[in-house]
């Protein structure tokens, strides 16, 4: 667990213990594979959220848990899917569940985890979260579906990129921190608010971790270089490196990104880092980790504000 999560330490353990019991299937392999990724682990950043909101907003009792529940559980069939789709063999350092039990096995296993998430919304009795969680759903669908064709296309535009990861990512940020409003009782005027610092934060997020792609050190980060290359993935440091290099070094990124050529990632990594495309995503980043912390100033002053104001800096500034 990240220390800066420590007031919300408690929670985060009664959470983990919900997934495991709500997870519980009488079909075995769903157990086994559900098992499976729960133990994968990972920085449980939306759950967090959702609860540091929540918290913040002054939320008592358990309701904030049963919400992460389903956010964690939407999150992690997204991953499920995105594997299958990706053809993906490996996260954090495992071999994936398709990888391990086959496509079937996984992208069923993520049907489970949506049809599942939507008992937990009906059990809170709360029309907000079924109406937050059906369009987030729907948005992630539309964002998978996006990034499908952009695949291999180097003429995408930074716009249609911005919109990829604003479905993809921010969308499910953005449900986070409105569901933990809406588990704190918060108006409509705060929730409307607080679900726009999520997609903010989540726009950081994923900038970042699209720049981590082509800077980061693997020993650190647990993925190596060029894996959004390999995908074809055109994200925004190829999109800027085209945009601001040479007529050579723009045809050669267009030809990689054409043919996942991520024996070019070298070349690549030389063209990213001459053409200036490492600090204007970085800017970009920072300039949404600015609006998400500009809009946390109205919170009142609690150790739940505090985490999530460090939440937004250690967003930025991750290396993994």
């Amino acid at each position: 667990m990240l220390a800066i999560l420590s007031p919300i330490a408690d929670d985060l353990k009664a959470i983990d213990a919900l997934i495991r019991l709500r997870l519980s299937s009488e079909v075995p392999l769903i157990n086994e594979i559900g098992g499976y990724i729960i133990q994968a682990g990972g920085k449980r950043l939306r759950p967090a959220l959702l609860v540091l909101m929540a918290r913040a907003l002054g939320a008592k009792g358990d309701m904030p848990h049963l919400l992460a529940v389903v956010i964690e559980f939407i999150h992690t069939a997204t991953l499920l899917h995105d594997d299958v789709v990706d053809h993906s063999d490996r996260r954090r350092g495992r071999q994936t569940a398709n990888a391990v039990w086959g496509n079937a096995g996984a992208v069923l296993s993520g049907d489970f985890l949506y049809s599942r998430s939507f008992q937990l919304m009906v059990e809170s009795r709360r029309m907000g979260v079924m109406q937050v969680m059906a369009d987030t759903t729907n948005a992630i669908a539309e964002g998978e579906v996006l990034q499908l064709m952009n695949c291999n296309d180097p003429d995408i535009t930074e716009a249609r990129y911005l919109r990829v990861i604003e479905l993809k990512t921010a969308q499910l940020f953005r449900a986070a921190a409105a569901l933990g409003a809406i588990g704190a009782d918060a108006t409509d005027a705060a929730r409307a608010a607080f679900a726009n610092f999520g997609h903010d934060f989540g726009m950081t997020y994923q900038l970042i971790d699209d720049l981590l792609d082509y800077t980061a050190d693997p020993e650190v980060s647990g993925k190596n270089l060029g894996t959004d290359l390999a995908e074809g993935k055109p994200t925004l440091p190829l999109l800027v490196a085209m945009r601001n290099g040479s007529a050579a070094q723009t045809a050669m990124i267009r030809e990689a990104i054409a043919n996942g050529r991520v024996d070019r990632i070298k070349e690549v990594l030389e063209t990213v880092e001459a053409t200036g495309a490492i600090p204007y995503t970085r800017a970009l980043a920072e300039r949404y980790s600015h609006s998400a912390s500009t809009t946390l100033q109205g919170l009142p002053e609690t150790p739940y504000k505090k985490a999530l104001l460090e939440l937004v800096d250690f967003c930025l500034r991750r290396e993994s």
